[in-house]
């Protein structure tokens, strides 16, 4: 069985969830928080750190600053 493409998924997900899919602006702030949240920690960070913002209530693009904001001063030992 071939893959669905991520469009397709994304509309039928956000249909059974009860939402929209996010913006293209959206989803470049999230692919980005995903991918700043993966290279300044563990891979796992990226998904869990997108479902963070969600679950605050934050916007994808200030959720991408903050992580940028934090992937510049914490340290690999910070926590």
């Amino acid at each position: 069985m071939s893959p669905v493409q991520a469009s397709s998924w994304l509309e039928r997900f956000a249909r059974e969830l009860g939402t929209e899919v996010p913006s293209e602006e959206e989803q470049k702030a999230l692919l980005s928080l995903a991918s700043v949240a993966a290279h300044a920690s563990e891979r796992l960070a990226a998904p869990l750190s997108c479902w963070l913002a969600a679950r605050a209530g934050r916007s994808p693009e200030e959720a991408l600053e903050l992580a940028r904001r934090l992937a510049v001063t914490a340290g690999p030992d910070a926590g």
